[in-house]
């Protein structure tokens, strides 16, 4: 096909004069550029067409197939968009070829042309290895003996791997050297550059790592204590990563800290149905006591609670009957107890809360009892995780249950405050025949 357009523009300078053929070099090379500049623009339009057809036609078609294909293993090509990367080669390996053709008057311009079409080749066959292998690498994750496996590591290795060679191969091509000649010139430098580019290469490492797991994206709400941060990433180059903190200061971190250091991204409560209240109402053990009749009389009349206190009181006194427990059996009958009926009734008044996600993990539990009291856990989900409303919802409940406590008969644990040691001493001091004045002295007396 080369020579064939060649001889076609060729012919076109031979004349007939005095009955012999002459070839009008002159003109031949005067017009040089402009039958470039006509077959360049010719090669740009049949590889646009040959782009389109491919991404038309072609992928349309493996998209119809995967549709009513039963298995899942072209769905993940498809997904990771493999073949859309494949079909840049279709006119890349046309241009190369053609590129021939349209510079075959210019040798350097053709050299130079025929390098960066190569690059992009190379390009593409590891971009289109690289989605290929995370396609496997989500049919492997499919399977259940890999799900707890570090499949990930093995595939980042294996693609870091390849894109080294492939690097490789781009300086090669560009350069006109041997792939073994970078090679071995790498072990002589690899101790200079990574001395002067530490931070550089740490950096770049650790946005790959950041990337190929999608630990962050830009618009995550983050939290990292050590580094004061608590906001919105808003960039992540390959050094730093930026973030804006709540009260809209910045805060600037490296981007292997978030290799190194702990940090909580705040993007699956945000994808979530609901954001989380964990918090913990302490009560006073002494407090805490079985439930009288006159308090289980006045509990009963609270609505929630009404069909709870029945039941189950029909279900202790039969248990009571059966046994041969009476009224003296203060131990051994069974009772209920005022925190008990209060942690039914939180958890009956969440289920009934029209702002928490019911669908989501819902309970009142009791915990290991601390020199604070016993905890009292409320762990529930809001439907509404803006920050602010999801701050309003948790401080409504908590003001209700503040209020309620008091009618179980239970106290809240409260540390000594100032004003309870001043009642305290007011009384305590006429007591003993003391007063403020001249409690010093006698005390020391």
């Amino acid at each position: 096909m080369k020579e064939f357009i060649i001889e076609w523009i060729r012919n076109r300078y031979v004349h007939r004069i005095n009955g012999a053929w002459f070839f009008d070099e002159a003109a031949y090379r005067d017009h040089a550029p402009w039958w470039a500049l006509l077959l360049f623009v010719s090669m740009v339009l049949f590889c646009l067409a040959m782009w389109w057809f491919a991404r038309q036609v072609l992928l349309r078609g493996l998209y119809l197939l995967a549709d009513r294909s039963s298995t899942t293993w072209d769905d993940h090509l498809l997904s990771n968009r493999v073949f859309r990367a494949i079909a840049y080669l279709l006119p890349l390996t046309f241009m190369e070829y053609f590129f021939s053709i349209v510079f075959y008057q210019y040798p350097a311009l053709n050299n130079i042309s025929k390098k960066v079409v190569d690059v992009l080749i190379i390009t593409v066959v590891l971009v289109s290895i690289n989605r290929t292998l995370n396609a496997i690498r989500d049919i492997v994750k499919e399977k259940e003996i890999y799900r707890d496996k570090p499949v990930q590591s093995y595939f980042q290795i294996s693609k870091i791997t390849i894109t080294f060679i492939f690097v490789i191969l781009i300086l090669a091509r560009i350069s006109n050297q041997s792939p073994m000649f970078f090679l071995t010139s790498l072990g002589a430098m690899a101790a200079i550059v990574a001395l002067v580019f530490k931070d550089t290469i740490m950096g770049f490492v650790s946005s790959v790592q950041l990337a190929s797991n999608d630990m962050i994206r830009i618009g995550d709400w983050v939290t990292m204590d050590k580094y004061g941060a608590d906001g919105y990433v808003t960039e992540i180059n390959v050094g730093t990563v930026k973030v804006q903190n709540f009260d809209m200061t910045y805060t600037t971190i490296p981007t292997y800290a978030f290799i190194n250091d702990s940090f909580v991204n705040w993007r699956g409560m945000q994808e979530s149905q609901g954001r989380r209240i964990k918090r913990s109402l302490y009560i006073q053990i002494d407090s805490i006591h079985f439930a009288s009749d006159e308090l289980l009389e006045k509990l009963s009349n609270i609505r929630i609670l009404h069909d709870y206190i029945r039941n189950t009181q029909t279900r202790i006194e039969a248990y009571n009957t059966e046994h041969g427990f009476g009224e003296d059996d203060f131990i051994n009958a069974k009772r209920q107890t005022n925190i008990g009926l209060f942690r039914m009734y939180v958890e009956n008044y969440l289920l009934n809360h029209p702002e928490i996600n019911q669908r989501m993990p819902l309970m009142s539990r009791q915990l290991a009892p601390t020199p604070n009291g016993v905890p009292l856990e409320i762990y529930c989900f809001t439907r509404d995780k803006s920050w602010n409303n999801y701050e309003r919802s948790m401080a409504d409940i908590f003001d209700h249950l503040f209020a309620t406590v008091n009618s179980f008969e239970l106290e809240l644990f409260e540390n000594p405050s100032g004003r309870d040691l001043r009642e305290l001493k007011s009384d305590l001091l006429p007591a003993l025949g003391l007063n403020g004045g001249s409690s010093g002295k006698k005390s020391q007396d």
